[in-house]
């Protein structure tokens, strides 16, 4: 009895091994991120799902109805993988539990935690599982026409998904800020170039794996039938797995010789100097006001936001500086009452531009807004949060969910986007606006660069989130400047603030948790970058080339088998 227990026990482990593989594969993608910064993994740690997808030996005929079990089996390993890279990669949303400080209780506040990170994290899986259906039914097919597909439908999907309003954890992200060299490559078609290029290498590697895989279970199967001895067999077997890889197969040695030329292409703009004409500089002061975002809604925090905001935008002027960037929402009070506080009187007084993060209105409903205000403390121009989190600023499907939401939470439902097309002008030329969220959609940066923006100001709030969260955020930020070619100026309420060349490379960035003011000069520019001029060109051409390559094959073969059939 015991020995049949431990069979099946070896069974069942068996059988859920290649969930682990992926799983933990998922997980290692997921390290290459904020807290953890293992970029490097990006590049092979999508060779086990990979694999486990395309491997003939598991499966060999996908359309047949037997094999439909194990279809389905190769499927949920993709959607495993996308929970294990999600699920860590954007661990950080679980800061935002406990919400007491919006008056939620503790436990509604830890279901609508779960309930976010739980969401995101199996939408993710679901887009991975998409991947892993359309792959499987490329088993058989040749290695090159898999890799081109793969990459195709997996930027495809990211596109599909960065349309939405739920987008952050796209593969060109793990690259950020650690290796700003391949981030260069988003100014030639967006993020979606470094995204297919993490996916290409690791296809590569995968193919280049399986190709050994398949030649030494080949030569297994010929001397089962061959008079080899066994030893002989094994020796063979085992010279196909030891033999340096460029000698085994050409796939790892195309996947290196990509590898490296991706980031030669890269570094030559990475290497190009950056004009900074003194006609053109902007001294630009950020002052981090340290409001936790428990205090900010009371009397006393809109006390010390005032205290903090005011002080630090004089401390700022008296530097000399151009202009002074506030957080998102550094003064939570709407439009009509910002001109009786003391930060608009300290504008009137010093005669200093000041961007000043408050709530608009648009009727019944409210905006989180950006305000210009110029030296006499008018305001001139006003930007509208466009992207908004859901949940935490609106509720999706709100005839569905809304009520379950107001059950568990008394947050107001009442705030509205901003116009999709708005434009930034400030008494220095029009500028790239970006409100927290925002800066995971580079389309939103790519659309006012190529409207004429040239500096980038991003105001966010990430106080009730973990360190983790707003390094991500910065990272995001570093890939939007660097795809649009522009400097960037970027305040936050807690950290982490920071300036940042076109290049990606941080001039300065603050400390997390702290009170701050810091002066740096950026320069105004113009330039337009192939993707700021025509977008993402390379997404669609991955697709209709590798679609015209498979019909392509797809017709030869059938017109072969036609002729076989005619002869015979």
């Amino acid at each position: 009895m015991q020995k049949k227990l431990n069979k099946k026990q070896r069974e069942r482990l068996t059988a859920l091994l290649p969930y682990l593989i992926a799983l933990a594969s998922g997980i290692s993608m997921g390290l290459t991120v904020a807290p953890v910064g293992a970029w490097f993994l990006a590049w092979v740690a999508l060779v086990p799902l990979w694999v486990l997808v395309v491997s003939s030996n598991s499966i060999q005929n996908p359309s047949c109805a037997g094999s439909a079990p194990k279809v389905r089996l190769k499927i949920q390993n993709g959607f495993a993988w996308g929970i294990g890279y999600h699920g860590v990669a954007l661990f950080w949303i679980t800061g935002i539990h406990p919400m007491t400080w919006l008056g939620v209780p503790w436990l509604p506040s830890l279901a609508i935690t779960l309930f976010c990170w739980g969401f995101i994290s199996l939408l993710g899986g679901v887009f991975v599982a998409i991947w892993a259906a359309v792959m499987v039914r490329l088993v058989g097919q040749k290695a090159w026409l898999r890799v081109l597909i793969g990459t195709a439908v997996w930027c495809g999907l990211e596109s599909l998904w960065s349309a939405g309003p739920l987008w952050w954890s796209s593969l060109a992200y793990t690259q950020s800020p650690h290796n700003l060299v391949i981030l260069h490559l988003g100014q030639l078609s967006g993020p979606n170039t470094v995204t297919a290029a993490i996916a290409a290498v690791n296809g590569l590697i995968a193919e280049g794996w399986t190709n050994r895989r398949d030649t030494a279970e080949s030569l297994s199967a010929g001397f089962r039938r061959s008079e080899l001895s066994k030893t002989e067999g094994a020796e063979r077997i085992s010279s196909v797995f030891s033999a340096p890889l460029w000698f085994v197969n050409k796939y790892f040695a195309t996947a290196t010789g990509l590898l490296i030329s991706l980031h030669l292409i890269a570094l030559i703009l990475y290497s190009r100097p950056i004009a900074q004409p003194p006609e053109a500089a902007l001294k630009v002061g950020i002052v981090q006001g340290n409001i936790p975002n428990r205090l900010l809604r009371s009397s006393e925090g809109f006390r010390r936001a005032q205290e903090n905001y005011t002080s630090g935008y004089i401390t700022l002027a008296d530097q000399g500086v151009d202009a002074v960037l506030t957080p998102e929402g550094a003064l939570p009070i709407f439009q009509r009452d910002l001109m009786g506080t003391a930060l608009v009187a300290a504008v009137k007084l010093k005669g200093v531009v000041a961007w000043i993060g408050a709530f608009g209105e648009r009727g019944d409903s409210y905006t989180i807004s950006l305000f210009t205000f110029n030296s006499k403390g008018e305001i001139v121009s006003r930007y509208d949060k466009a992207k908004l989190v859901p949940l935490g600023e609106y509720i999706p499907f709100e005839g569905i969910l809304g009520g379950i939401v107001k059950r568990l939470s008394p947050l107001d439902a009442h705030q509205v986007p901003g116009s999709a097309n708005q434009l930034f002008d400030t008494p220095f030329g029009r500028a790239i606006a970006s409100i927290c969220y925002e800066s995971a959609f580079p389309e939103q940066f790519r659309r006012q660069a190529a409207a004429g923006g040239q500096f980038i100001l991003s105001s966010s709030n990430d106080a009730h989130y973990t360190a983790s969260m707003p390094f991500q955020h910065h990272a995001q930020d570093m890939m939007r400047a660097i795809e649009t070619d522009r400097w960037s100026a970027r305040a936050t309420n807690t950290g982490y603030s920071a300036f940042v060349d076109p290049h990606g490379r941080t001039l300065w960035i603050s400390g997390y948790n702290t009170y701050e003011t810091h002066a740096e000069t950026i320069y105004r520019r113009q330039t337009k970058t192939l993707y700021v001029r025509w977008g993402d060109c390379l997404t669609p051409l991955l697709l209709i080339s590798s679609g015209g390559a498979w019909l392509v094959i797809q017709l030869k073969d059938t017109n072969k088998i036609n002729k076989n059939l005619t002869l015979s």
